[in-house]
């Protein structure tokens, strides 16, 4: 299994953090071992003074694939739920800064949240999906799939062209405007539509 995220794929998280609007989707890796386990605590990293949350649609791969055309993508992917993408936004600048990757910054140990899965059904619209997250009960992020640079069957099509999918894959599928800071006590909770998908608190 492994972790494939996409970065700067809504326009106003990309002017929140003063980016360049890519011309394709930036992907990068998380390992098998950023994923937060079921009922395991996540606890704020010691190399880091800056710990963001970023709150995305998540999808599940159900078949494997490579070169997949945009039009056959909904037949990779049977689930989908919310997912936290935290990164040490300090480090993250520091590297950037000196032309480095992003590693050490996105893809430590438990960086990666996923929520309970939602399967997708014949009357699911895949075209308009809203989703929000909530950081001590108040809403801090909320999108709708629809407004994706890219969306997320051009997104499979893209990634399958350099990566083969395998099923169990998770496709993080990049976040909206409102990252932002959490602290050690905050608690995040994240939502498709009213449905409570996870809820995590820093420790």
């Amino acid at each position: 299994m492994k972790i494939i995220c996409i970065g700067r794929n809504y326009t106003d998280h990309v002017k929140e953090l003063k980016n360049s609007m890519p011309e394709e989707p930036v992907i990068f890796m998380k390992p098998k071992s950023a994923l937060l386990q079921s009922h395991t605590p996540f606890y704020y990293p010691e190399f880091t003074n800056e710990l963001h949350y970023e709150c995305e649609l998540v999808l599940r791969v159900c078949k494997n694939g490579k070169y997949i055309q945009e039009k056959h993508a909904p037949t990779y992917y049977d689930a989908i739920t919310v997912g936290i993408d935290f990164t040490a936004r300090d480090l993250q600048d520091e590297l950037k800064k000196k032309g480095l990757p992003w590693e050490k910054a996105k893809a430590f140990d438990n960086s990666a949240v996923v929520g309970k899965f939602i399967n997708i059904t014949p009357d699911f619209n895949r075209e308009s999906i809203n989703f929000s997250m909530l950081k001590n009960k108040e809403k801090v992020q909320e999108a709708n799939s629809s407004q994706m640079i890219f969306g997320i069957n051009k997104l499979i099509e893209n990634i399958s062209n350099y990566f083969s999918l395998n099923i169990g894959d998770l496709i993080f599928t990049g976040t909206p405007a409102g990252v932002g800071e959490c602290v050690v006590g905050d608690v995040l909770e994240g939502f498709i539509d009213k449905q409570s998908l996870f809820s995590v608190e820093v420790k």
